[in-house]
C-alpha cells in the first residue's frame, strides 16, 4: 500500500490530461528517487510559471509580459491573423518556420458538452483586431473534429461583414487530428493550402 503523502502525490499527478491512474503512480515513485535539490527546483519551476506566465492582451498566446514576442515582432505580416485553440497551436506552426503572420488564441473551442461556451472562448478581442487593425486575412487553423468546425463556422458569420478574406487550413490534418502532433510537413502543407471558407 502507498503512504498517505503518495498516494496525494498520485491523484495531483492524475489531474493532469492524459495522465492516467498507472502513469501518475510512477510519476509519484520518480519524484521519490530524485534528490532533495532536484524536487525543489522542480517545485519552484511549477510555481515560477504559474506567477509569471499570463496571456498576452493582443492575441491571447501565454507570455511573461503583457504583451508576446510574436505580437511585439514588426517584421511579422500584420494582415494576416491565424486562430488557433491554444498556444501549443503556435509552437507546431512556428517550429514550420513558413508563417509569418500573427495568432490569435481561442483558449478552446465551442463544446457545449465538454462545458465550453461561447462566453469562455477569446472571440470579442478577435473581432476588435479585425475591426481596429489593417487586416486582410483571417486564418481558421482550429484542429479538424466536430467542435472545431463548428467554431470555424462560427467565426466565419461572425466575421462576414468585415471586408477580409477568411480561409482555413487544408485538410492535410485527418478528421480528429491536432496541430501539435502534426509533422512539420503537413503543417507546412496545411497552410499552404489553405481554401478560402464561405457559407453555404
Amino acid at each position: 500500500m502507498a503512504t498517505k503523502s503518495i498516494e496525494l502525490l498520485t491523484e495531483e499527478f492524475n489531474k493532469l490530461p492524459s495522465i492516467g491512474r498507472k502513469t501518475a503512480q510512477r510519476l509519484a515513485f520518480a519524484i521519490l528517487e530524485m534528490e532533495k535539490e532536484e524536487v525543489e527546483r522542480f517545485a519552484k519551476a511549477l510555481i515560477e510559471v504559474k506567477e509569471k506566465v499570463k496571456k498576452c492582451i493582443v492575441c491571447g498566446n501565454f507570455s511573461e509580459e503583457e504583451i508576446c514576442d510574436i505580437c511585439k515582432d514588426d517584421e511579422r505580416d500584420r494582415s494576416v491573423i491565424c486562430v488557433v485553440e491554444d498556444s501549443k497551436d503556435i509552437i507546431a506552426l512556428e517550429r514550420a518556420k513558413m508563417y509569418r503572420g500573427l495568432y490569435h488564441v481561442l483558449h478552446g473551442k465551442i463544446a457545449p458538452l465538454n462545458g465550453k461556451t461561447l462566453e469562455q472562448l477569446n472571440i470579442q478581442t478577435l473581432v476588435e483586431r479585425v475591426a481596429k487593425n489593417n487586416v486582410n486575412e483571417v486564418i481558421m487553423a482550429l484542429n479538424p473534429d466536430l467542435e472545431g468546425e463548428t467554431t470555424s463556422m462560427y467565426l466565419t458569420r461572425l466575421l462576414k461583414n468585415f471586408d477580409i478574406k477568411i480561409s482555413r487550413i487544408a485538410s492535410g490534418i485527418p478528421m480528429g487530428g491536432n496541430l501539435e502532433y502534426s509533422d512539420m510537413a503537413t503543417l507546412i502543407k496545411s497552410i499552404e493550402g489553405r481554401r478560402e471558407l464561405k457559407e453555404d
